[in-house]
């Protein structure tokens, strides 16, 4: 008797009693793994996405997964029958490492890292020898994405990119969920996890890792303190610091930034080269959000700017050279395809564009395969079409007493209410949370003279749409700038050039962070913000 395996969209046969790992093999799909599948490094997880039942039961070594996560080297089939699943791996995945629309003066290159005849110094000390090129890499760990560039140090040339999804959504969807997850189970599995990923992606990169000399790194406090392995439960639980910013304001240490040689970290690097982890603004606002800022460039502006960083864990920010503040709005993973039935990544057979026109929906697909689900772009297009065309009120409910609309019919692609309540809620933390900060700040939101969307998700959004549903303010079109991962580009500059990391770090002390759960007006900006209706608008 056979099974049917279809792992990342390659379909096979497999015999009873061989393993996910094996089948895999036969049609060279390659699963992630550092121990040659002896269930050590519990890295080469993959998620079942149908045919849980036609499986053998979890093994010791998989007794750390829930959901739909299994180890491939110690899964195997038990009945025939369809098993579909996907590595975290998908070369089809889209993940933002690109950055665009950022006007700034051109920055000097002045690496920590450089050359004098063949030693290879870290601000000045010598700690290898070499004649080969001297490189760097910034890496930009999301809750969802991990996102790096390759530089030569020596002319500042970005060389490649890499990206994969974070494999340690094994431990949640979300930040709390991650925390929860590493305080309860020992070994440090969540940053073992990572590093192996880390390992892979440094290895291919297109230069021998050994010319490696520094890598920054920026992500929110838990991620970005997962992948140095410090505790990250105090971020769980109120007032939410780290480890760090709880030091900082105890006068322990000057910065909230992290530095460590690489050979705590295993990284197949030089042993001496330096990891740098960029400072933290404060509470769940991260490094990602500092370098955010870094690359916008408002801590030197006269105008008064925003910036929203959207996505598991949105971060915001507004002002100028004179005064800035900071929130962090727990909007959670809904409009990464989290809690919503069709929702998913913008992988090839997403949904990623809807348009309404006569009763008839148009859509677009990545890749125009067959639709398997709608990505965060789409559900916005769909939340703003339904509300264009008086198919669903402002709070969400759909008209003629409808409890689901079919977006596909042939797949049976649908979002029901329960869905939009759940985009509701997302989107209205995001909003509150500038609104909060507007009103700190003491402004109108139509005061706000750029808007700077970042990450992958806000890359492709239509704008008019997310402004519709009151995602984001209604701003004067001319206003608003999609910028891409402008985290990535904050820690790339941090790694190019001492003068950049020195000013981040003198920034960030005097960044304003606003505690939306402390704000008498946060609940009822929020609830507003649950209401699909355009605010901020400005003649």
């Amino acid at each position: 008797m056979k099974a049917s395996l279809t792992i990342d969209n390659i379909s096979t046969e497999a015999d009873i009693g061989t393993s996910i790992f094996d089948c895999a093999e036969t049609i060279n799909v390659t699963v992630p793994t550092s121990c040659i599948k002896q269930g050590k490094c519990r890295e080469c997880l993959v998620e079942i996405e149908c045919g849980t039942e036609l499986l053998t039961p979890l093994t010791p070594q998989e007794s750390h997964l829930g959901g739909r996560f299994r180890l491939a080297c110690r899964t195997r089939f038990a009945e025939p029958g369809e098993v579909r699943c996907h590595t975290l791996r998908r070369g089809s995945l889209r993940i933002e490492t690109e950055t665009s629309g950022l006007s700034q003066q051109p920055m000097h290159l002045d690496p920590a890292v450089t050359r004098s005849g063949n030693s290879i110094l870290l601000d000045g000390e010598p700690i290898a020898e070499s004649d080969q090129a001297i490189h760097g890499v910034a890496i930009d760990i999301g809750t969802t994405t991990v996102a790096l560039r390759l530089y030569d140090l020596e002319n500042g040339h970005l060389i490649a990119t890499q990206s994969f999804e974070n494999p340690q959504r094994f431990g949640g969807s979300d930040i709390m969920a991650r925390i929860h997850f590493d305080g309860e189970h020992g070994g440090r599995l969540l940053q073992r996890t990572l590093l192996g990923y880390l390992t892979r992606a440094i290895t291919s990169l297109p230069v021998d890792p050994m010319t490696i000399h520094e890598i920054t790194v920026v992500g929110n406090p838990t991620m970005r303190d997962l992948f140095f392995g410090l505790n990250v439960q105090s971020i769980g639980v109120m007032p939410y610091r780290s480890t760090t910013e709880a030091a900082f304001h105890d006068g322990l240490i000057s910065t909230t930034s992290l530095s460590l040689e690489a050979r705590r970290l295993r990284l197949p690097v030089p042993p001496r080269a330096r990891v740098y982890g960029l400072p933290l603004i404060g509470s769940h606002v991260g490094a990602d959000a500092a370098a955010c800022l870094l690359a916008s460039g408002i801590a030197e502006s006269d105008e008064i700017c925003a910036i929203l960083d959207i996505g598991t864990n949105t971060e915001a920010i507004l002002g100028n050279r004179h005064r800035i503040m900071a929130a962090s709005c727990p909007a959670g993973p809904a409009f990464e395809g989290g809690g919503v039935v069709f929702g998913m990544p913008a992988l090839d057979g997403a949904i990623e564009r809807v348009r309404l026109e006569d009763d008839n929906v148009q859509t677009t697909v990545i890749q125009n395969g067959k639709p398997l689900g709608i990505c965060g772009s789409g559900l916005v297009d769909l939340l703003s079409e339904l509300l264009r065309t008086e198919q669903m009120n402002e709070q969400g409910r759909l008209t003629d007493d409808r409890e689901i609309f079919m977006v596909d019919s042939a797949h049976q692609i649908f979002v029901g209410e329960a869905d939009i309540n759940e985009l509701a809620q997302a989107k209205g933390a995001n909003a509150a949370g500038l609104r909060v900060l507007a009103e700190s700040y003491g402004i109108e939101m139509g005061n706000i003279e750029k808007l700077y969307l970042a990450g992958g998700f806000s890359r492709h959004l239509d704008v008019d749409a997310a402004a519709r549903i009151g995602l984001i303010p209604d701003l004067r079109r001319e206003r608003i700038q999609q910028v891409g991962n402008a985290a990535l580009q904050g820690a790339a500059m941090a790694l190019l050039s001492r003068a950049e990391r020195q000013k981040l770090e003198e920034i960030v002390k005097r960044i304003e962070h606003v505690r939306l759960e402390t704000n008498p007006h946060f609940f009822d900006f929020f609830v507003e913000g649950c209401q699909f209706q355009s605010f901020g608008r400005t003649s």
